[in-house]
């Protein structure tokens, strides 16, 4: 197993299957527990295994690599797999609750679950709301990976004592994303008062929602399994934010001029959903009265067309947004690299330089 873990190419083909097939391995072990609470309960695991089976494994990636730096390349890199793995399922859960809160309709590549469960409320022939059913489902079906993404971390084999140092990053890990995904909420439903505030107020969220939580935790927590010192986190925290940063900051760029085939979401739905980027927050600053009049009144419309949605991109265009945008990647990514300076193993700087790349140079 240990031909996996290659530090030129830390996001390889061949780790992103091992992890995958140790998902899809716990999530069917999973089978016939859910066959005995009733076979309605089936498809849970059913979608399950649908929506874990694809994703960048960004964060699975940033933890096994996080515990090379502190430890070196392991011998039996199964558990430290297996551990990194169950972040994926977390994740997974908190799309699912994020695509009910946005009423998004795909999620890579596939109909959202909220979708799939409403069409399966006709296909049964329930009664009552069949959206209502496809948002409560879903819901459940978060919640359900959340809590399978514990199990599956206890289960990987880690020592008891790696296992104790790590938790409580995981912890904390979980509360602030819960937290920022609050935050992301409230200022959807805040008035763009001035481009300023806009910035600072997305720049928090993106902090807390996308930075600790991608990037700075799962590289702690690694490094944590692996018995990581003190100089060690600090450098990865400032990696961590840096580069989450950048890493969202490209997300916010691909959710409104993305390719729909690459990245399995439809481009402009940051739009319809009124995400308040820092994207946005410089297209407010750097475009006319007209321009700011039409953000405001067109973002965070459902029923924006592809006419609309051309209107817009071509105003953010005009902005000069995208090119900030790209700066702040830039200067993202530069940080990440400067804080990869203290003591760690020759593997681990290796991949988390690598990774810093693939994380900020992508199209999906």
């Amino acid at each position: 197993m240990s031909t996996l873990l290659d530090p030129t190419d830390p996001l390889s083909t061949a780790l992103r299957d091992e992890i995958g097939a140790q998902i899809a391995r716990f999530i069917d072990d999973r089978r016939d527990l859910l066959t005995d609470v009733g076979p309605e309960a089936l498809v849970l695991g059913d979608l399950a295994q649908a929506f874990t089976a694809g994703g960048k494994r960004m964060r699975p990636a940033f933890a096994i690599w996080g515990a090379v730096a502190a430890g070196g390349l392991p011998l039996d890199p199964g558990p430290s797999i297996r551990a990194a793995a169950s972040l994926d399922l977390l994740h997974t859960g908190i799309l699912v609750h994020d695509d009910v809160m946005d009423a998004s309709d795909t999620r890579r590549g596939l109909p959202a679950a909220h979708r799939q469960l409403a069409a399966r409320h006709g296909e049964e022939g329930l009664v009552g709301s069949s959206n209502a059913f496809g948002r409560a489902g879903a819901i459940i079906l978060g919640d359900l990976l959340q809590l399978w993404s514990m199990e599956m971390l206890d289960e990987a084999g880690l020592p008891a004592d790696d296992l104790a140092r790590a938790r409580p990053v995981l912890a904390r890990m979980r509360t602030e994303v819960t937290c920022g995904q609050f935050l992301d909420v409230h200022v959807q439903h805040e008035p763009i008062v001035d481009g300023q505030h806009a910035l600072l107020a997305a720049a928090r969220v993106v902090e807390y929602k996308t930075a600790k939580y991608t990037v700075q935790r799962p590289t702690q927590f690694g490094a944590l399994m692996a018995g990581g010192n003190s100089e060690l986190l600090d450098g990865l925290a400032a990696y961590g934010s840096a580069l989450g940063r950048a890493f969202q900051f490209r997300d916010d760029l691909l959710g409104v001029f993305g390719d729909e085939a690459t990245t399995g979401k439809p481009a402009g739905d940051d739009l319809r959903e009124g995400k308040r980027t820092v994207l946005v927050a410089h297209a407010f600053n750097g475009t006319s009265d007209a321009g700011r009049a039409l953000l405001t009144r067109r973002l965070g419309d459902p029923d924006l067309d592809a006419d609309q949605v051309s209107e817009l991109r071509a105003l953010i265009v005009e902005s000069g947004a995208p090119e900030l945008v790209e700066a702040m990647i830039t200067e993202g990514l530069i940080g990440a690299q400067a804080a990869l300076h203290v003591p760690m193993t020759h593997a681990g700087r290796t991949a988390l330089t690598a990774l810093a790349h693939a994380a900020t140079d992508r199209v999906a």
